[in-house]
């Protein structure tokens, strides 16, 4: 993984392949932002003025390269663009940096070292440097110690990503400035932990290979895992989970990975959807819409994430992690529409459409995450296109038991730079799910089917237990080309949202 260090370093002295600096638009053209007025001298005051030659407008994620001027170190200056000139005396904003640090870092794949040197006013504004430029460097290499990319190509320096980022400005010998760092490096990395699951191909992803990738980040870290198999889950009554495995050949899993803090005295329980592959079951997905289906597992993939993230942060609160892990294929033995489960909850469920399964692995997950009576639940899954459809490719939406709750997981989501928006949850769309042969059924109305799915796993909660769900489907994975700090493939949706709530927790403010 990238390094990430702070230097003392002068943009101008620094020894590195680049030096990052960054532009904004200005109501005149181009504007130097701070922290490159050693680089701007060394061009004699006239940087902006080049770089508008060469086309650059500063505009958010606009990438110019040029050779450095005499008196530089570094043989190339990147501009990167941050966007709009902020007001007289505001800075720029945490996610703008971010976002450029991402670009940069893309920008510099192959190189061994670059500074950036960025605005960084506080400690919180070089965290947004770090995240961005170690999460923008990121590629997906399968086997890290090997040759192979996944492509049968052989891996090579040109590919490889940027090696460290010198945070230009980053005050060494500062508390503030060392944690800023070392939590910006623990946060990137696990949030490509996330990425890497994700973009793994089906074949090599399933229910139990997840499961094993628990264990072993559980012996690593100090957490407590709990595995429950094919045979402990129809055992114990888990009928959602065994009714969507059942027609694979890969067997579901229940994972339960926990951190504990001996000075914790509030638990926070994440259920994540981990369907490792989904088909659609007997209700089969249309050709084209199958091909990404692997990433159906983003939301078990970011609870996973974040519980470890919690562990390396050292956070003073429970954090219990319950991965609901099936692949949803058809076959003799797959549940059929119209089949009616019974599930861990005592509730039946008449089954109308098996590509409605995540719900079904999640019903059984919310309830035994209840049973622990945590002191709030919350839930991330790629659970509907209906969301996508409303909200689009960045934005994930946010149903809740308990409007102040809901409001609190907003705030948190904006705060670390994840586009979230609140979603009401209508009680007459309830009567849509009402079955003639179970409790209810596992679909209602068609308009409005994000939140129907919220109402759903909304009776499978504990009472008065708070409780949130994330739907991530639009920005889990990223099929466009790389923008900021986000890569094509897995995303990592909603880590950086769970891991603040975590803190937020530990802090005693928990809405």
């Amino acid at each position: 993984m990238t390094a990430l260090t702070l230097s003392t370093s002068s943009a101008a002295t620094l020894r590195a392949d680049a030096v990052v600096v960054g532009v904004a638009k200005g109501a005149k053209g181009v504007v130097v932002a701070p922290g490159a007025e050693a680089v701007d001298k060394a061009f004699g005051g006239k940087l902006a003025a080049v770089l508008e030659t060469l086309g650059a407008s500063g505009a958010e994620g606009e990438v110019t390269k040029l050779p450095a001027a005499d008196g530089l170190k570094a043989p190339v200056v990147l501009a990167v663009g941050l966007g709009e000139t902020p007001a007289k005396g505001d800075g720029f904003g945490h996610e703008a940096l971010r976002r450029a640090a991402g670009s940069a870092a893309r920008a510099l794949t192959g190189s061994k070292k670059a500074g950036f040197a960025l605005p960084v006013e506080d400690a919180e504004a070089a965290a947004a440097v770090g995240e961005g430029a170690l999460l923008g460097a990121y590629t997906y290499a399968p086997n890290r110690n090997g040759a192979s990319n996944g492509k049968g190509k052989k891996n090579d320096a040109k590919s490889a990503p940027l090696g460290e980022v010198a945070l230009l400005g980053g005050k060494p010998r500062d508390k503030e400035f060392q944690a800023a760092a070392a939590r910006s490096e623990t946060l990137a990395a696990e949030i490509n932990r996330a990425r890497d699951l994700i973009n793994l191909p089906p074949n090599d992803l399933d229910p139990k290979t997840f499961a094993a990738e628990a264990q072993t980040a559980a012996k690593e870290f100090g957490l407590k895992v709990e595995v429950l198999d094919e045979k402990a889950l129809k055992k114990g009554g888990y009928g959602g989970l065994m009714g969507v495995g059942q027609g694979s050949q890969s067997p579901p899993r229940l994972v339960r990975i926990a951190y504990t803090h001996p000075k914790a005295d509030k638990t926070l329980a994440l259920v994540g959807k981990g369907i490792t592959y989904d088909s659609g079951g007997i209700s089969l997905k249309p050709a084209g819409h199958n091909e990404t289906m692997k990433c159906d597992m983003s939301g078990a993939a970011a609870v996973f994430a974040a519980v470890v993230a919690a562990a390396r942060l050292g956070l003073a609160v429970n954090v219990t992690g319950w991965l609901a892990l099936a692949e949803n294929m058809p076959s003799g033995s797959a549940t059929r529409p119209g089949d009616v489960l019974t599930m861990y909850s005592g509730k039946t469920v008449e089954v109308l459409n098996t590509d409605a399964e995540g719900r079904l692995v999640l019903a059984d997950a919310l309830t035994r995450a209840s049973e622990e009576s945590p002191d709030a639940i919350v839930d991330v899954a790629t659970l509907t296109g209906a969301m996508v459809l409303a909200l689009g490719h960045r934005t994930f939406g946010i149903m809740a038991n308990d409007d102040a709750f809901r409001t609190s997981v907003h705030e948190i989501a904006e705060e670390v730079g994840e586009q979230s928006w609140p979603m009401p949850m209508p009680s007459e769309l309830r009567k849509g799910m009402d079955s003639p042969v179970a409790d209810l059924a596992n679909m209602g109305e068609r308009m409005g089917g994000g939140l129907v799915a919220g109402l759903f796993l909304k009776e499978f909660v504990g009472e008065d237990i708070p409780w949130a769900h994330l739907d991530i489907a639009g920005p889990a994975f990223h099929e466009g080309a790389p923008w900021g700090y986000t890569p094509k493939g897995g995303t990592g949706s909603a880590v950086r949202t769970l891991v603040r709530l975590a803190e937020r927790t530990a802090a005693g403010d928990l809405g």
